[in-house]
């Protein structure tokens, strides 16, 4: 795809018209050819035609013969796509002279007056924008289901208990819905950013032509609001050389993609036989060719791997662009495979994931006997030294870390630490602190705004219920 590049229309006469006498050699076709590729903008392509036919018309720069006929043959060729008969050609380099193509095919003459005013680097730039800002659309829909199934799984485990975790250690009891909550909170944030890399992307180039505008009476306003765009780009220049909206749109996917992965990883640890946590089915899983015991999170594992190949499309994006001066140049037509990469596997992991989540379910009972694990409970032992002796938070840690040392040479956890024991660090300590030593009760406290208390967890549930479409 570039501005006057590439192979012969279907009359026989070369695009850039008598410049050149001589075909290109194969390696030149081999490496120019994108249709491989870019068909997949061809629905974006027709639109923006569609888009650009009715207004030369309405400005009377084209006849109303010429824009209906022209509108009836992208008609035609849109059925011909949809029922799979449109010949694909390798000899047209790409879906423009593709549709150009053929629709002089079908039309004749008028075909050939519906480039007026434009050329191939706005109309790949309108036709990738409009991909683009549908995979922005399609990411954040496929995140709010997402979010949806973690909702419908936290409610009715708001109050089950497990560890959580720092280093990946125990640190101190929550909830499996309050953990789940964590990310309806970072995939809420992704759904933003898709939302913001959007509105941004949302001007028209269409119109800008090569590189610097078009002296026909154009009306660039009217294509960019038949396409849905807030407004047109204001500068010719930027307008084809810009892919900034496609590398926004990757970040978003790669950050997206790490959240998904930090999930997957965890499915992946919870469904050991030393974690126990959650179960998954036989959908959600495979065996060994070798082990009959063997239950492999795949789905887990190949959604954490899809990070991967996403963040690599954005630094495959971003190395092309990097060095590249205004405007167009042919570089750019490397920009679409990542991106089509990137939100392929976005996709895939964003389903994978959502049906994973509904398809797990907790071991409660494992849960519960490794959230009172590992001392998880000694926060709880300072705060009570605080609330109840006036202590200080620093004089109350350094008791409870040398209770803790002392559960730990009697092999018992600090629920079993006989009053005695306590009562040698400090006379003021009661029977009362065994109260809040249990990891229930440990999480029933966390009643601040967003804590892993059950009432603060169905709270932030009820929020999301309501945020969500």
């Amino acid at each position: 795809m570039t501005d006057d590049a590439s192979k012969t229309t279907a009359d026989g006469q070369t695009m850039w018209g008598g410049r050149f006498s001589a075909k290109p050699a194969e390696l030149m076709q081999a490496i120019n050819v994108s249709i491989s590729f870019d068909r997949r903008l061809a629905p974006q392509d027709l639109a923006g035609s569609r888009a650009h036919c009715a207004m030369l018309t309405k400005a009377g720069v084209i006849s109303s013969a010429d824009g209906a006929r022209i509108l009836e043959g992208l008609d035609t060729i849109e059925q011909e796509m949809a029922s799979g008969a449109f010949p694909f050609r390798d000899e047209f380099e790409d879906i423009h002279m593709n549709v150009e193509a053929r629709l002089k095919e079908l039309i004749g003459e008028p075909a050939g007056r519906l480039h007026t005013a434009r050329s191939r680097n706005d109309q790949v730039a309108v036709d990738f924008r409009l991909w683009v800002r549908e995979a922005c659309e399609r990411s954040a829909a496929q995140l709010q289901a997402l979010q949806r199934a973690l909702l419908a799984k936290a409610e009715v485990n708001a109050d089950t208990i497990m560890p959580g975790f720092t280093h990946l250690q125990p640190a101190q009891p929550v909830t499996f819905g309050h953990h789940l909550m964590a990310y309806v909170e970072m995939f809420g944030r992704d759904a933003s950013r898709f939302a913001d890399a959007r509105a941004r992307m949302n001007e028209s180039p269409l119109g800008a032509a090569a590189l610097a505008g078009s002296p026909f009476p154009i009306d660039r306003h009217m294509t960019a609001k038949a396409l849905g765009f807030d407004a047109p780009t204001a500068n010719s220049l930027d307008s084809v050389s810009a892919r900034d909206f496609a590398l926004e749109a990757l970040a978003a996917a790669s950050i997206c993609s790490t959240h998904l992965s930090r999930l997957a990883e965890e499915i992946v640890l919870w469904v050991t036989p030393q974690f126990g946590f959650i179960k998954l089915t036989d959908a959600f899983t495979t065996g060994s060719s070798i082990m009959p015991q063997k239950r492999n999170p795949d789905a887990a594992e190949l959604v954490r791997a899809k990070v991967g190949r996403i963040l690599g499309s954005l630094v495959s994006l971003m190395t092309v662009m990097k060095g590249l001066p205004l405007a167009y140049s042919k570089d750019m037509q490397e920009d679409k495979q990542p991106v089509f990469e990137a939100f392929d596997s976005l996709s895939l992991a964003l389903a994978a994931m959502t049906g994973m989540v509904l398809d797990l379910e907790p071991e409660r009972e494992r849960m519960a006997a490794a959230a009172g694990a590992g001392f998880s409970t000694a926060t709880d032992l300072a705060d009570w030294l605080v609330r109840t002796l006036n202590m200080p938070f620093r004089q109350a840690h350094h008791i409870t870390g040398a209770a803790v040392k002392r559960a730990e040479g009697l092999g018992v956890d600090l629920p079993n630490l006989p009053l005695a024991e306590l009562q040698a660090l400090d006379p003021g300590i009661t029977a009362e602190v065994y109260k809040v030593l249990t990891p229930a009760a440990s999480v029933a406290s966390r009643t601040s705004y967003g804590g892993a208390a059950p009432a603060q967890v169905r709270a932030q549930i009820k929020r999301w219920k309501e945020l969500l479409p």
